[in-house]
């Protein structure tokens, strides 16, 4: 037997489940996605706010970003010769649109869950996580030495009860609660009000919310979920992405100065990774002050939205959605591929999504609307269905 032959079983039997994952080539253009000639609006792209399509964005950014400032490459960590003024001026910006606290820049949001939960937890550190968080956030968690516990998803009642019984276990001397608050298969949302009340309840515990699908999209200026319900300051480890509604590339936190201060020296993705070019830096500080203008398109996107969701429930589908992400929640992953197909054909492009994205018996296809669509695009959509 080839030592080859393994792989290539393993291969073949998620083809046989209908799980088998590959490359699409494919030519975008603003709002829509062409494939093979067949030309589709581009439903499954998480550039929600359409600014990473937006030409008239990339000439300004260009003609007020001289050459000799244009930099493809940091050539090092920021801890050696990779911390640029670019950097610095992104994290002000954040720092002061976030009320004044310690913001500190990844190079992906992958990379930053990998990275903090390690960081921050010990023998001595409980984890209570959602059973729906991000596979990053499970990997983090698991690269960690940190025991963990899962809590039904978006369950604050069973979150509580496991928090009243080890909060005053003496084997713990922190309880570091991991969610999500809108949610990248369901889109469905975490209740942070009621969060932050649980957590004010026990003086051992932390937050850790990933803002990736709210940054960009909600709140008056964009800040996400924490902003819409006025809790920025309450969560511990803040953190998101830049490469959805806002266009760029990377993962944040904002924190005290003093977790900054100590990621800065134990988290190491950070300390042993080449930091992103400074043109990336730049590009995202020009993206984060358009963001924060954009409120009417974020109403918009919102009113899409519901609109959506509650056309795909009259159809009798379960949809769990509250936000921009709204999935066709299907079942088994054939029938999932059959509807995405169709879909495709009648000039909607929509993904699939299976296991082990989604938990076994939930595949479906998700649907991630955009600032750009119409009102006449989601009827044409759900005429379709």
């Amino acid at each position: 037997m080839s030592l080859l032959d393994h792989y290539a079983d393993q291969l073949d039997q998620l083809k046989q489940q209908g799980n088998l994952r590959q490359f699409t080539r494919y030519v975008q253009d603003q709002h829509y996605i062409e494939l093979n000639q067949h030309r589709m609006l581009n439903l499954a792209s998480n550039d929600y706010l359409g600014l990473a399509s937006n030409l008239v964005l990339r000439e300004q950014f260009f003609d007020e970003t001289p050459l000799a400032a244009r930099l493809m490459s940091s050539s090092s960590s920021r801890l050696l010769t990779g911390n640029f003024p670019e950097y610095e001026a992104l994290e002000d910006a954040m720092s002061q649109a976030f009320h004044g606290r310690a913001a500190l820049l990844f190079n992906s949001g992958y990379h930053m869950n990998i990275g903090i939960l390690p960081a921050l937890s010990d023998s001595r550190t409980l984890i209570l996580a959602d059973k729906l968080v991000h596979a990053s956030m499970i990997d983090g968690i698991r690269l960690s030495t940190a025991k963990y516990i899962r809590y039904k998803h978006n369950d604050l009642e069973h979150l509580a009860q496991l928090l009243q019984r080890y909060h005053d276990d003496s084997a713990y001397d922190r309880i570091i609660v991991v969610t999500e608050s809108i949610f990248s298969m369901d889109g469905d949302e975490t209740d942070l009000a009621q969060l932050v009340a649980v957590k004010n309840q026990f003086s051992k515990v932390m937050l850790y919310v990933d803002e990736a699908h709210a940054i960009g999209v909600r709140g008056e200026l964009g800040l996400g979920c924490a902003e819409q319900y006025g809790v920025i300051d309450a969560i511990d480890f803040l953190v998101g992405t830049f490469g959805k509604a806002m266009a760029s590339v990377g993962g944040y936190l904002i924190c005290e100065p003093i977790i900054r201060e100590y990621l800065i020296n134990c988290m190491r993705p950070l300390i042993f990774s080449t930091a992103q070019p400074p043109i990336c830096m730049a590009w995202t500080q020009f993206m984060l002050q358009q963001v924060m203008r954009l409120n009417t398109a974020r109403q918009h996107l919102s009113e899409l939205s519901v609109i959506l969701q509650q056309g795909i429930q009259a159809k009798g589908y379960a949809c769990p959605s509250s936000s921009h992400i709204v999935p066709i929640v299907v079942g088994e992953s054939q029938p999932s591929i059959v509807l995405a197909t169709q879909l495709q054909q009648a000039g909607f492009y929509v993904m699939p999504v299976r296991p082990p994205t989604v938990p076994q018996h939930s595949s479906r296809v998700r649907i991630s609307l955009n600032a750009n669509l119409e009102q006449a695009d989601i009827h044409a959509l759900l005429q379709q269905l």
